[in-house]
Parts: C-alpha cells; sequence; structure tokens
C-alpha cells in the first residue's frame, strides 16, 4: 500500500520560513519523481517543485528563489524549504509521486498539509 504522508504546514508571518517534509513508504522511490504541488481552494491544483532520482529540479515561477525542494532517499524522505512566505503561498500542499512515462492514474499523493501565511 502507498502512502505518502505530509508534515510541517502551519502558520507563518509573510517573511517567515517553513519547512514540510513527506515521508513515503510501498514505493520504490528511486524509481519516482517526487513533487509538491498545492491548490487553493475554487482553483486547479498547481505545481510547485518537483525533484527526480538525479537531483534534478523543477520549480514554478512564483517560487523560484524561495523555495528548495530536496529529498533523502535514504529515508524515503521529500523536504520543501519554504523561505520569503508571501500571503499568496496560503493553501494546501500535498506531496505527489510519479513513475516517469506512466499516466497519471498511477500517480500517488498525500492528504495535504495546510499552510498559513499571515500577519
Amino acid at each position: 500500500q502507498v502512502q505518502l504522508v505530509e508534515s510541517g504546514g502551519g502558520s507563518v508571518q509573510p517573511g517567515g520560513s517553513l519547512r514540510l517534509s513527506c515521508k513515503a513508504s510501498g514505493i520504490i522511490f528511486s524509481l519516482y519523481t517526487m513533487g509538491w504541488y498545492r491548490q487553493a481552494p475554487g482553483k486547479q491544483r498547481e505545481l510547485v517543485a518537483t525533484i527526480t532520482s538525479d537531483s534534478d529540479t523543477v520549480y514554478a515561477d512564483s517560487v523560484k528563489g524561495r523555495f528548495t525542494i530536496s529529498a533523502d532517499y535514504a529515508k524515503r524522505m521529500v523536504y520543501l524549504q519554504m523561505n520569503s512566505l508571501k500571503p499568496e503561498d496560503t493553501t494546501v500542499y500535498y506531496c505527489h509521486a510519479a513513475k516517469p512515462h506512466f499516466p497519471p492514474q498511477y500517480d500517488h499523493w498525500g492528504q495535504g498539509t495546510q499552510v498559513t501565511v499571515s500577519s
């Protein structure tokens, strides 16, 4: 059974930092591209950042220079370090695992963790 369990969300003031963590189980971690997505109410889920097993990363333009994705393959963990947070970063963040060249129905999602940026 595949599980992606996020942690680390919470409330922070603008300009602050949070670190999200995602623990994966039930998958061969090194075969997957891991990522973080976010979805605000009434909006489509959007990519935040992804990382491959070769440590290639992709970031949304809105978070470049502020967020950093990393992975610890020995621990099956993926992280999202979020710095210089803005109110518009407020939403639910989801951990994602996708096997390259497989269709989306084979993707896996975590349950989500809320991030709130407010003064």
